[in-house]
């Protein structure tokens, strides 16, 4: 075997190991995270003023069946014992039983959570596809009558309320094309021409404003980037413009670009509860409102734990890809 292969191997068997043990690290770190965000999303919950048992009961002010209820739930037994038992079951993967609907809570939060990662990953993929070339465009033709179009269509998707832009679309496309998106959320494998129109209107609402974030964002780092040396020298050599931005600008600028990208799924998993009231999709952030509203507790610690987990799986996503766009990145 040639020397330089050897090498070469030995190298990629140390770059595995190393990346194991950093997989590993983060998987530990990650589970003492989620346990100490059990403990605070636990005493959050709790925290809202009243109970079910107020819920359930109203007006109606029945010592005897407040107890009853109180000692059913476990209500009645101190917050830690409750904590840990709570904390048993999960472990088991045991989430509980919905107080208000009686329904599986795993299976009401997969269900949902179905329906949001769909939002959100479709939401994803609009909003870089329009986001980033406007940014680009923008970038190259700085200071020129497309790039203050650019600026303004910037300006006004990341001041404006994702209620708003979801009211107009639906009073746009109600009004301009006698069309509203059907009422009852069906899901893409009993129906995919009916899901997508379902979800048209909800996806496009919220990828105009994360489209005019990136936008800004792959703008103002192209601007930046194209002052430096390296940048300069391309030019200089008398490299093609496409060249230049492909190959230099564009690569140099892919891990902030999916740093951002990881930020914007997180947000769209953990904010999708106005968009999802507003278009009646069953998504997570809808299930957690009404968890909040009918004083759920075990829905409501199993939702927000969830979010919690996959935004911390988003970020080792998000640092694991930094060494694959640059092997010159270090994990540590």
């Amino acid at each position: 075997m040639p020397f330089w292969r050897g090498c070469s191997r030995r190298q990629g068997l140390k770059d595995a190991e190393s990346m194991g043990a950093y997989i590993v690290k983060r998987l530990a770190a990650l589970v003492v995270t989620a346990l100490l965000t059990s403990v605070v999303v636990f005493l959050l919950v709790r925290s809202v003023p009243g109970d079910v048992v107020g819920q359930m009961l109203g007006q109606t002010s029945d010592p005897v069946a407040a107890k009853a209820l109180r000692e059913f739930f476990g209500l009645d037994q101190p917050v830690w014992q409750q904590y840990l038992g709570w904390l048993g079951r999960v472990i088991t993967g045991d989430f509980g039983t919905s107080w208000t609907r009686g329904q599986p809570v795993l299976g009401m939060v997969g269900s949902a959570l179905a329906v949001t990662v769909q939002l959100a990953f479709a939401t994803l993929l609009l909003a870089t596809l329009i986001g980033v070339p406007l940014g680009i465009l923008a970038a190259i033709y700085e200071g020129r009558m497309l790039d203050r179009l650019i600026q303004c269509f910037n300006l006004l998707g990341l001041a404006a309320p994702v209620f708003w832009i979801g009211l107009m679309l639906l009073f746009g496309v109600s009004t301009g094309f006698d069309w509203s998106p059907p009422l009852m959320y069906v899901p893409p494998s009993e129906a995919l021409g009916e899901n997508l129109s379902i979800m048209a209107l909800p996806v496009l609402s919220l990828a105009l404003l994360q489209a005019a974030a990136y936008s800004q964002f792959v703008r103002q780092n192209i601007v930046s980037a194209l002052g430096q040396d390296y940048v300069r020298t391309a030019i200089a050599k008398g490299l093609p413009v496409r060249s230049i931005f492909f190959t230099h600008l564009l690569r140099n600028i892919a891990i902030p670009l999916v740093t951002f990208m990881g930020l914007i799924l997180i947000q769209i998993l953990g904010g999708a509860v106005i968009i999802e009231s507003l278009f009646a999709l069953p998504g997570l952030g809808r299930l957690l409102l009404s968890s909040i509203e009918t004083r759920d507790y075990p829905v409501l610690q199993a939702g927000l734990l969830v979010v919690v987990v996959i935004a911390m799986l988003v970020n080792l996503v998000v640092d694991l890809s930094y060494r694959i766009i640059d092997p010159r990145v270090q994990l540590s």
